[in-house]
């Protein structure tokens, strides 16, 4: 057993002084002793919050970032720089992926996540061959996920279609394409492979509604309930005007509607994006249970729009935020941004905010690390016993939070400053981040560094 201690620390109640945390050979806190002593335990330098799940990530495009967003001839919007994407994704090996994956993992570990939900869906050789051993891909994240430290939940995606009606795929999603008979089959696979591994959780994401026909949809869900009744589900949803008007084309429906009218929607599901609701969807997404995978740098980068934060918070609606796209690698910038863009679309501030929890940072942080613990599958809900020790010490020397007490602290983190105030990371009680510095980053930036020269030449 490790024991730590600190001075200050956010409990799912709110912040509390003088906290011990237990943590047992497994990663799982057994205890969380407010008013406590020190005797025995390590000081931990700073305040303590809990990490955070990165509840949508696409590893691969990290090595994208900066590399889209020069005007092109046609109107550029998500559909453009999805024809980019795919030019990107036709030339990515295994061993790519890896040094990709490892590389932003270490981000993520530095930016506040302490977990990571791979949302992955390239499965096949370029021309669309499975590799010899099928769950190549997939097993290349995991393999990073292990090397970081970072806690996962893999994701592998089902995909067959290119839009509602079944249009079939075309070249730059055949790297993509699987029957549901092989993506249960690497589904198995994976599970059984991570089997006992506390740090790896295996879900599926049928990718989207416009790539998944109503059958392979339910025939997909209907296998993974016949091995694992309580395995996450996460979909891309809603996240265009134009995926929203196709959808009604095709069935009369809106997405969220059609999904709601279809399936069975409950805390097991994340929902990812659901940008373009009703106010009758928000109101049924709220009462699903579901989880809002909300990614606000990604979703400002693409010009997909707001989510309706007030009217989902207001009927109890769950959430937690995604790096998605990868162009900002710190969870605090994605609850920040998801608040400023919330003050833009309403000209209003603390958008956030409750009467029982006035201060929007706090509540957006506590929120987060709920929802994103519900939509990964595993015990990281927060820092109470049977949860994973997964936490973050904060640097007390940060300018922006000199002078800051318990009620101003949320905020001062979330919209304090861009300085990265996050000092130390613990993932399952091992120290991952010490004073800003992973023990493999400078390995991983060299691998990273020599894949993404190659890989930008293609574009």
């Amino acid at each position: 057993m490790s024991a730590f201690f600190a001075g200050l620390a956010l409990l799912p109640g709110g912040w509390v002084k003088n906290v011990r945390l237990e943590v047992d050979a497994s990663g799982v806190l057994t205890a969380v002793s407010p008013n406590a002593s020190d005797r025995g335990a390590v000081r931990l330098g700073g305040p303590v919050l809990p990490g955070i799940c990165d509840l949508h990530c696409h590893a691969f495009q990290r090595a994208m970032a900066g590399l889209t967003e020069r005007r092109s001839a046609a109107a550029d919007s998500f559909w453009t720089w999805r024809e980019v994407m795919y030019r990107f994704a036709a030339q990515l090996t295994p061993e790519d992926l890896e040094a990709i994956a490892a590389q932003l993992y270490v981000e993520l570990l530095k930016g506040g996540y302490t977990s990571v939900c791979e949302f992955h869906y390239v499965h096949h050789d370029p021309d669309g061959r499975p590799f010899a051993n099928p769950a190549e891909m997939s097993q290349r994240l995991v393999r990073a996920a292990s090397v970081t430290g970072i806690g996962m939940t893999l994701l592998p995606v089902l995909y067959q279609t290119a839009n509602f009606g079944g249009v079939p795929p075309h070249d730059g999603q055949r790297r993509f394409v699987s029957s549901v008979d092989a993506f249960l089959e690497l589904f198995r696979t994976l599970r059984d492979s991570s089997a006992g591994s506390a740090n790896v959780r295996v879900g599926i994401a049928p990718h989207s509604l416009r790539a998944v026909p109503p059958e392979a949809l339910r025939e997909a869900i209907r296998g993974l309930d016949a091995i694992d009744r309580a395995a996450p589900i996460h979909i891309h949803i809603a996240e265009q005007t134009r995926e929203v008007d196709d959808c009604l084309a095709w069935s009369g429906r809106r997405p969220v509607d059609w999904l709601l009218a279809n399936e069975t929607v409950s805390p097991r599901w994340c929902l990812v994006h659901a940008t373009h609701l009703t106010d009758a969807e928000t109101a049924a997404l709220a009462a699903s249970g579901a989880v809002a995978g909300l990614c606000p740098t990604t979703e400002a980068n693409l010009g997909d729009g707001f989510f309706a934060l007030p009217g989902y918070l207001a009927q109890g609606g769950a959430f937690g935020v995604g790096s998605d796209s990868n162009v900002s690698t710190a969870a605090i910038e994605e609850l920040r941004w998801l608040e400023y863009g919330q003050r833009l679309a309403h000209r209003r501030r603390s958008v956030a905010a409750s009467a029982s929890t006035p201060s929007p940072g706090l509540a957006l942080y506590q929120g987060a690390v709920a929802g994103g613990a519900t939509a990964s599958g595993r015990p990281i809900a927060g820092l109470a016993p049977g949860q994973r020790g997964d936490f973050l010490v904060i640097d007390p020397d940060s300018p922006f939070l000199c002078a800051r007490g318990p009620h101003e602290l949320g905020d001062a983190i979330v919209f304090g400053g861009n300085a990265n105030p996050i000092r130390d990371v613990f993932v399952g009680g091992g120290q991952v981040i010490d004073r800003g510095r992973h023990a493999r980053e400078d390995a991983a930036l060299n691998a990273y560094r020599a894949t993404a020269g190659r890989l930008a030449a293609f574009l």
